[in-house]
């Protein structure tokens, strides 16, 4: 069949956001005066499609005729334009394309066609040839991506070049040591001369015979510093500190070390490395008894310990598994799949644990995104595309995956330009009893499920590990993985399944090395068979398969007896599943490919990894001069001594001011489980502490709680690695207790991120000095660090990273004592708890501890309104953010000396109590004064000055402003101006069907995420709710799904269709993979029949929402043809993810989903969309008014319908959050009604429950 050729754009005006933001990003990028518009245009190349099954699919899967205009085979010409279009490098996942091809197969139950997108770029007006070139030199990222041809292909069809059989290196064992170093830099393999040097006297003397190309590709990846953490181990022969003025208390710890190692190893001979160094705290306190909650197991996928969970009244004994993972490499030479792929890497160990992983908190680096352009690095992205690029990346793939992001934080500084720190962390837990952990035996089987392996990634683990240059980021490609939610999200609802997780023995994550790695580690003996490995395409050879990184790739160790029960349930999940691998006695990894052994390797090789380093190290004392915490920021002190000016400048700092317009690209509430949404207050500007959230129970409720903090400035870094780790700890441990938590029960995750440190002493004695002062840390206030991650390599020619040691506090506590920051109430009293210092500007750490256990106390004991630790910025900035949020003033009582304000008081607490509290019983010892009290009058008033809120306001939020806009400008007409319009002629109905306990189906669709949170709503009311995985990996396996999801739909009353990306939000538009699907005559059938003669409801929140209005069933009340006309949903006017609480007002009470509550009731719920967006015409706006069709719309406080943000998100139309059908029993919206419960998203005020679930029971049983 001929390829057929379809282009499809977006209708300019209201449609085309992405291309109106392009626009203006490259008009202030270029300073293009003369470029009047940008036009976006997806072609899709389609082989495999008969004439009548391309006209079938064509509006339903390619184009969505409200939205898009479409053109066949050739596009307009354009006058006064300059084109050209861009495509993903051959082998990359093209995430598009994919979904084109699975939803036209829903469509067909036919074969999945051959689908090839490219992005065409119209740029109309007069650009010139240099202005041309850099334009494309900014749009095409060639580590991923490249110009692709006008021209129509014949075919698409890829000539596939067979491999070649492995090459064996026969040669190898003969090269002299000059050769062999030759050979090393020309296959730019990541281990040391001396490395490649003891892998030829293995094959020489203990093989006998000649290696594979294979065999030291697998080993190179084995042993990089990534997988093995070579540096790390590397052996500390000599230690020298440097003596001055902040030198002994480096001294002290490293002596503490020194008695550490006698008391633990029984001067047993142990090489001093800094991975000892980092894990020796944890052994020395589970010495001493303070570490009973570990979870210990040869099985190593995440941090674990053990903790009690109260289940629906009930104690269970848990599992919580926390983990932080970086990809500062990837994310620097392809930011988008860079971060997604950090993401999906920190959530799978985790998961391999058979956790659930259930938040995440994100932290970067970066130097300043404002840089203007023409600064940028020869061979460097600009700033503010990596960090662009990387915040949409990573917020995809959480966004996807259904993952709540709790905080969100990018750390400014220039080392950052060496290269990008992205680094994610998360918390999963499970109930103990699902989780069996045992040692694969002999016979036992390997399965390899999720995603299928392609060339992606291939050297990452190798690339990762290397010093950069300008020449070698040209040709890292490769080495960026690409990931894919979906799949990711399959594997973790299958994980969930109790019988599932309890057939596992043990498991690893596809991570670095590939399969070489991820099952080479399950046991000592393997025989992997690599012809078994499912591919993304042919003509991958044997190295390839055994290295290639491809995400979402899970390995898991079963009995032979268990194998077949498994693939039935990952079929069911809709996952594929494959025998790859056995285990075998004799502990040697044996790789099979084309019936041959291409690797032969003894386990007690690979385990030496390598030759042992050995290296000296030298501590350089911290600048007694300029003592780091004594310091008045620069920028803040260049401004002189006007104090409102002094105020204004320190909030301006970028590692002060707000970042609302990043941290809202992430969804937060997913899971209905956030206790804190990451900003709070009335208008959702004071940022949150740490990240709350409750445990993933699956079914009734649970009270406990899981908080993760992190801590880390990086100038003080700077100034001591030792002093940077001593307070990343105690600020992080400080937020844990402001939000409520217990010192003496958070562990500890470390982040290391260093630059490359060779062979250089004064190099080495940064990470050293960094870990020395972690270790003071975790004795003095007895918390241990239980895993972490080490990076070390964050050097670009002659630029490196900040020292970073950065810190991530866990704890556990109940979701009813949390305490957000933001002042609550006019009239209280504020107080500080300060730290205490030392000679050496170290706190006092018995105060310290003595402090935060009675901050605890008080917080329980529901004596303090608000809490937030004192960091970056100083009391000043700490003070204003607490103001924000509720708009509410502040008015100093006491005296603090004019610099105090602004220094960085890390461990320091303020807290807001009553008027009558009594300082001097509550907080003895601590040293804690009144320091003001909150005002109803919006400012900050000092003995010196008073400052306006408004312009404390103006001074946070302006900076990051242009980089993360949290608005955009509009001019709203007056005939566009939203109306409130009540309809209240509605009759409470019930339905002719009566039932008591009404079934709900629930289908998901690959990308579907909120299954969970809606069964759960369903399950609160009394409903019985049946989720149905809809499965396609094959067209039996769609015909099936098609017929038993029909079945589900008639044994049902209501059908709900739940939020997600069903499809990923591919391709190019929401919704369209359920639409697809229910066109199928049989679905359409079993709607119909739900609606007429079962009296049925059916309800669409979100993604759901999209897939009604694709249908037709809103707002026509059944499934139809759409035209040009038909209302729809479309990109937020903002041009990203939006992801907040709104207020929404009833307006209309047809629905009998809406009889629960009254018209002009207003609730606040959770939203969490990039592409919500509502629109029809004034007519049929007008006409859905008057039928009462109209039932939610966004308002501002004062209950008014408006088209301003924040309070309508995405600028819909008539400010329509949720409509009706004709007869009220079809409701979609976009706001997540059942992301509700106790204590549940509680630093921002509003009833949440618009009692939906409840109205729908009541229906039943009216």
């Amino acid at each position: 069949m001929a390829v057929k050729r379809i282009f499809v754009e977006k209708r300019q005006g209201f449609f085309d956001i992405p291309a109106q933001r392009l626009c203006s990003d490259l008009v202030e990028t270029f300073r293009l005066t003369d470029l009047r518009a940008v036009r976006m245009i997806t072609r899709y190349d389609i082989e495999g499609l008969s004439d009548e099954e391309f006209a079938q699919v064509r509006n339903i899967v390619f184009a969505d005729p409200p939205v898009d205009t479409v053109y066949e085979d050739v596009l307009p010409s354009f006058s006064d334009a300059r084109v050209f279009a861009i495509e993903p490098l051959p082998g990359q996942f093209d995430p598009t394309a994919a979904a084109a091809a699975e939803c036209v197969q829903l469509v067909t139950q036919g074969e999945r066609p051959d689908v090839r997108t490219a992005r065409v770029i119209v740029l109309i007006g007069k650009v010139k040839d240099s202005a041309y070139e850099q334009i494309k030199t900014y749009l095409i990222n060639t580590v991923e991506s490249r110009e692709a041809s006008l021209v129509t292909p014949a075919t698409l069809e890829r000539r596939i070049t067979l491999p070649l059989d492995v090459e064996v290196l026969t040669q190898f064992n003969q090269l002299s040591r000059d050769e062999l170093e030759r050979f090393h830099r020309g296959y730019g393999f990541a281990m040391s001369e001396e490395d490649l040097a003891f892998v030829q006297q293995y094959f020489r003397d203990t093989e006998h015979r000649a290696p594979t190309i294979t065999e030291l590709r697998v080993i190179d990846t084995y042993w990089s510093d990534h997988c093995r953490h070579t540096t790390f181990t590397t052996a500390i022969d000599a230690v020298n500190i440097e003596s001055g003025f902040f030198t002994s208390p480096i001294t002290e710890a490293y002596q503490r070390y020194s008695d550490d190692r006698k008391t633990i190893y029984k001067n047993g001979q142990r090489d001093m490395t800094l991975m000892d160094i980092a894990v020796i705290g944890m052994k020395a306190l589970r010495a001493e008894g303070k570490l009973k909650d570990l979870d210990e197991s040869e099985e190593i996928n995440a941090c674990s310990i053990r903790i009690t969970v109260d289940v629906n009244g009930k104690d269970e004994e848990w599992l919580l598994m926390f983990k932080n993972e970086t990809h500062n490499h990837p994310t620097e030479i392809e930011p988008f799949g860079g971060a997604a792929t950090c993401l999906g890497g920190a959530i799978r160990d985790p998961l391999s644990g058979r956790s659930y992983v259930y938040q995440a908190m994100r932290v970067t680096g970066a130097s300043d995104p404002r840089t203007p352009i023409e600064e940028t690095l020869p061979g460097k992205l600009p700033q503010k595309k990596i960090t662009l690029g990387a915040a949409e990346g990573y917020s995809s793939y959480g966004n996807q995956i259904g993952l709540a992001t709790g905080q969100v934080r990018e750390i400014y500084h220039k080392g950052y330009l060496a290269k990008r720190m992205e680094i994610g962390a998360v918390i999963g837990a499970a109930p103990a009893a699902q989780v069996v952990r045992e040692r694969p035996a002999p016979g036992d089987v390997i399965v390899l499920l999720g995603g299928r392996t392609g060339r992606d990634g291939i050297g990452g683990a190798t690339g990762s590990s290397k010093q950069h240059t300008e020449s070698s980021l040209t040709t890292s490609g490769a080495e960026v993985q690409k990931g894919n939610p979906p799949t990711e999200r399959k594997i973790q609802r299958l994980f969930r399944n109790p019988e599932v997780s309890r057939m596992i023995k043990r498991c690893n994550d596809f991570g670095a090395g590939g399969v070489a790695v991820a099952i080479g580690e399950l046991a000592d003996g393997l025989t992997v068979n690599l012809d078994a490995v499912p591919k993304k395409y042919e003509g991958l050879d044997g190295t390839e398969l055994a290295i290639s990184e491809s995400q979402e790739r899970m390995a898991v160790v079963l009995a032979p007896k268990d194998l077949d029960a498994f693939l039935r349930h990952a079929d069911v999940e809709n996952i594929e599943a494959t025998e790859v691998a056995r285990v075998t006695a004799e502990p040697v990894l044996i790789m099979r490919w084309r019936d041959k052994e291409i690797v032969r390797i003894a386990r007690s090789f690979l385990a030496t990894n390598g030759v042992r380093q050995h290296v000296n190290v030298v501590v350089e004392p911290p600048n007694e001069k300029v003592p780091y915490l004594q310091q008045v920021p620069p920028a803040v002190k260049k401004v002189g001594r006007e104090l409102e000016e002094m105020w204004l400048t320190n909030l301006r700092d970028l590692n002060v001011c707000s970042q609302k317009g990043l941290g809202e690209r992430f969804d937060s509430t997913i899971g209905a489980a956030s206790v804190l949404m990451p900003f709070g207050g009335k208008y959702q500007l004071t940022p949150s502490e740490a990240m709350v959230a409750k445990l993933p129970v699956r079914h009734g409720t649970t009270n406990t709680a899981s908080a993760m903090a992190f801590g880390f400035d990086p100038d003080l870094s700077t100034w001591s690695p030792f002093h940077g780790a001593v307070y990343a700890i105690v600020e992080a441990v400080a937020k844990i207790v402001a939000v409520g938590g217990k010192a003496d029960t958070v562990r500890l995750t470390l982040q290391e991120y260093f630059e490359r440190l060779g062979t250089d002493p004064k190099k080495w004695g940064k990470p050293f000095a960094a870990l020395l002062g972690a270790l003071r840390a975790q004795h003095e206030m007895g918390i241990p660090a239980i895993g972490g991650k080490d990076s070390m390599s964050g050097t670009f020619e002659h630029l490196s990273v900040p020292p970073t040691l950065v810190a991530f506090a866990v704890a556990t506590m109940r979701a009813n004592e949390a305490l957000s920051p933001e002042f609550k109430y006019p009239g209280n009293t504020v107080v500080m708890v300060p730290v205490a210092h030392d000679a050496q500007d170290l706190p006092v750490f018995s105060r310290l501890n003595s402090n935060f256990e009675k901050i605890h106390q008080l917080i329980a004991d529901n004596k303090a309104f608000s809490a937030m630790s004192v960091g970056r910025g100083g009391i000043a900035a700490a003070i204003s953010k607490m103001c924000l949020g509720n708009n509410l003033g502040f008015k100093f009582t006491s005296f603090i000396p004019q610099d105090d304000l602004f220094k960085p008081l890390y461990g320091t607490i303020l807290l807001e109590v009553s008027p009558s509290f009594d300082i001097a019983a509550n907080l003895a010892g601590t040293g804690a004064v009144e320091i003001g009290k909150t005002r109803d009058v919006p400012s900050i008033i000092t003995d010196l000055d008073t400052i306006v809120l408004a312009d404390v306001k103006e001074a946070y939020t302006e900076p990051l402003e242009k980089i993360f806009p949290t608005t955009v400008p509009q001019i709203v007409r007056q005939i566009d101006r939203p109306t409130y319009a009540p309809y209240t002629d509605g009759k409470i109905v019930g339905s002719s069907v009566k039932i008591a306990k009404p079934r709900v189906c629930i289908p998901v669709f690959p990308g579907t995420n909120c299954e969970y949170d809606s069964a759960h709503a369903w399950e609160r009311v009394g409903a019985i709710p049946e989720i149905f995985v809809v499965r396609n990996l094959t067209p039996k396996a769609v015909e099936e799904t098609v017929a038993e999801l029909a079945a589900s739909i008639r044994r049902a009353q209501i059908l709900m269709l739940p939020g997600g990306y069903s499809g990923g939000d591919e391709p190019d538009g929401t919704g369209k993979f359920i639409a697809a699907m229910f066109r199928a005559p049989v679905l359409t059938e079993a709607v119909q029949r739900l609606l007429r003669d079962q009296d049925g409801l059916i309800l669409g929140i979100c993604n759901g929402f999209q897939a009604l209005l694709k249908l037709g069933l809103l707002p026509y009340g059944k499934i139809v043809d759409l035209d040009d006309n038909s209302p729809t949903l479309t990109y937020n006017n903002i041009g990203r993810h939006v992801s907040q609480t709104v207020r929404v007002r009833i307006a209309s009470n047809l629905s009998p989903w809406l009889s629960g509550v009254n018209v002009g009731d207003t609730h606040t719920i959770a939203v969490s969309h990039g592409e919500g967006r509502f629109y029809a015409d004034a007519k049929t706006v007008a006409n859905m008014r008057i039928r009462g069709q109209i039932a939610t719309q966004y308002v501002n406080e004062k209950g008014e319908p408006t088209l301003e943000q924040p309070y309508n998100p995405n600028g819909s139309v008539n400010a329509i959050e949720g409509i009706t059908s004709p007869d009220g029993r079809i409701y979609g919206r976009m706001a997540h009604a059942e992301r509700i419960g106790a204590d549940i998203c509680k630093n921002v005020p509003g009833e949440m429950n618009q009692m939906i679930f409840e109205s729908g029971v009541s229906y039943f049983i009216r």
